[in-house]
């Protein structure tokens, strides 16, 4: 089997498949390339006017990257099916900004949500955390992120073509930096409409031959397979709590995720209060409600929708690949083999046709991303590094030319950083202790006015430089992983509360500002609003305050009606039907709560 497999190659109905995406792809980028490059504006948000469906699509196409299906084999071949709750966790935030901050973030108007420390924030020191969280953000960290999903294709290229690890980054991000440097935002989005949908065929279609294997027999024979029961369960076992060598993975994989890490941990696409390249959708949206609408569409396509097709090739995988030392004799040419190896591999045993197609999509869940990626961290590059600190009068064509320039150049260092990676998991657990401990500002910093710069500052620091210290100062084997995501987030909450109160608070004329233009409203505001009273000159906001006992009502409801479909579902495929369809019911009847009450929480 080893020898069929690294023999593998496209048949000539594959390669056109594969080469009329490219085609299509590079034409919406050459034809909308003039409009994107009129402006700064037209380039990174497309001038505001863009609908809820369409932005919903992009959301969804950027989030199904290239790495997500090797991520989720990877913890379903470790720990099982119950792993993933890891980041379905993050549905809980993730309904939080459908309900109350999709609204906030578009009417604040900002270019890129890194300006909004300047509206939020006063002084100099919102001045340095604009510029810092830049480059951060939009160039370092981004470009982490960048890398992992380019290892994934790293790995794809192993097993699906038999090309090592340097021809494969390269012919990836050729095409991708093309298309991203002329289309800008409006040819991201647009692109990301079809990519979704040759996605989620692609997945699809993995999943139906993967189960069509010989070896595994179909479902029936998948689930009936000893060792794929043992990885079945969308919950932690008795025996899992029981035993101390899977008890740590328990703890670290479902307890803290829904404990502590959804509204504690800063990750891209499932910000805490929003942010990032879904903040950028939601301020280039027609208005409030198509922010609204296109963040629900992305939960639940996200959440509910994808998952099953991932897990079950991932199932599958380990009935055809037991081990991973089984992958790497069927590919003895690869050389980033792991757990997370068993997508792709799974992948090679597709026809001509479909697996040309489900190439494509996974090239098409990659350009997806890493196009997105690029748009984003260009935009903090242009509009809150170099027109806000280097050239505050330079021109739209200056703009997106600098643009395009540092589109070309973070794709370069991607590259580099992709070729030192080797796994999903590691690259996410990074990822997460960067991040952890500065959530929990992003949530309250539109609702408290005590919140300052100097607390964001304190944050971002001592959360870096805590998940710092303990994964290289302190010995391996001290701390379990979620032993150190509690140090991160308690180190780092405890630090960013005092900065608060220490710190210079933001002056009263921005506060009063923020006030007029997003009104949040609830209580953490009334200090400002009623000194403005007093003073004979009181605060007139240009919107609504937001209902936020609605807003936490129907985030309840949300995570009922993505929870409800995705177990459900699975509950039913698993034969469990009553308890798989009650779910299912329970999804319905929540979803009837949100219909119900949209006029009160959408204006």
């Amino acid at each position: 089997m080893g020898s069929t497999l690294a023999a593998m190659e496209l048949a000539k109905i594959d390669w056109a498949i594969l080469i009329t995406f490219f085609v299509v792809a590079l034409g919406i980028g050459f034809a909308v390339s003039r409009q994107s490059g009129k402006s700064s504006g037209e380039f990174f948000l497309s001038g505001r006017h863009m609908p809820w469906w369409l932005l919903g699509f992009s959301m969804v196409a950027t989030t199904f990257s290239t790495d997500t299906p090797n991520f989720v084999t990877n913890l379903v071949r470790e720990n099982g099916v119950w792993a993933n709750w890891m980041w379905w966790a993050f549905i809980l935030t993730g309904m939080l900004t459908v309900f109350i901050y999709a609204k906030l973030w578009r009417r604040s108007e900002v270019l890129t949500d890194v300006e909004f420390y300047e509206l939020r924030y006063s002084g100099k020191a919102a001045a340095f955390l604009r510029g810092f969280r830049a480059i951060y953000l939009g160039v370092l960290f981004n470009i982490i992120i960048m890398a992992s999903v380019s290892l994934a294709a790293i790995k794809i290229g192993e097993t699906m073509l038999g090309w090592g690890p340097v021809e494969s980054v390269c012919i990836a991000m050729v095409v991708t930096v093309i298309f991203s440097s002329m289309g800008g935002f409006k040819g991201v989005i647009l692109t990301d409409f079809l990519l979704f949908i040759i996605a989620m065929i692609g997945a699809f279609a993995a999943a139906y031959y993967a189960v069509s294997h010989p070896a595994v027999g179909g479902l029936d024979g998948l689930f009936a397979n000893a060792a794929v029961q043992e990885k079945m369960s969308l919950f932690p076992s008795a025996a899992e709590w029981d035993d101390s060598d899977t008890k740590n993975a328990v703890i670290a994989l479902f307890v803290m995720p829904l404990a502590v890490q959804w509204w504690s941990v800063w990750y891209p696409g499932a910000e805490p209060g929003g942010g990032g390249y879904l903040a950028q959708r939601m301020l280039a949206a027609k208005n409030e409600k198509h922010a609204v609408g296109a963040t629900l569409f992305f939960q639940v396509a996200h959440y509910a929708i994808r998952p099953w097709p991932w897990i079950i090739v991932a199932l599958a995988s380990m009935v055809v690949f037991p081990e991973i030392t089984d992958i790497q004799k069927a590919f003895p040419h690869a050389e980033k083999v792991a757990n997370d190896s068993g997508y792709p591999a799974m992948l090679t045993f597709l026809p001509a046709g479909w697996l040309g197609l489900v190439l494509t999509s996974l090239v098409a869940a990659y350009m997806s991303t890493i196009s997105t990626h690029l748009n984003w961290g260009s935009s903090y590059v242009v509009n809150d590094f170099w027109k806000r600190f280097i050239q505050k009068d330079a021109s739209e064509k200056q703009l997106v030319l600098i643009a395009r320039i540092s589109t070309v150049v973070m794709m370069g260092l991607t590259a580099l950083l992709a070729l030192q990676m080797e796994s999903a998991l590691d690259n996410f657990v990074l990822i997460t202790q960067i991040g952890a401990g500065t959530g929990l500002i992003f949530i309250l910093r539109w609702f408290w006015w005590r919140i300052n710069a100097a607390a964001e500052v304190t944050a971002m620091v001592v959360s870096f430089v805590v998940a710092m210290l303990l994964r290289f100062a302190v010995a391996k084997g001290t701390f379990e992983l979620w032993q150190e995501m509690l140090v991160i987030v308690g180190v780092t909450t405890v630090a960013w509360i005092i900065a608060a109160y220490v710190g210079k608070p933001t002056d009263k004329a921005t506060l009063r500002s923020f006030i007029e233009r997003t009104n949040p409203g609830g209580p953490g505001w009334k200090a400002i609003i009623n000194e403005a009273e007093q003073a004979g000159n009181p605060i007139k906001p240009q919107h609504d305050a937001v209902n936020l006992p609605i807003g936490i009502l129907n985030t309840v409801l949300g995570c009922v009606l993505v929870y409800g479909v995705l177990l459900g579902s699975g509950l039913v495929m698993y034969g469990n039907t009553t308890v798989g369809f009650g779910c299912i019911i329970a999804a319905a009847a929540a979803a009837a709560g949100i219909f119900a009450t949209w006029k009160q929480s959408v204006k």
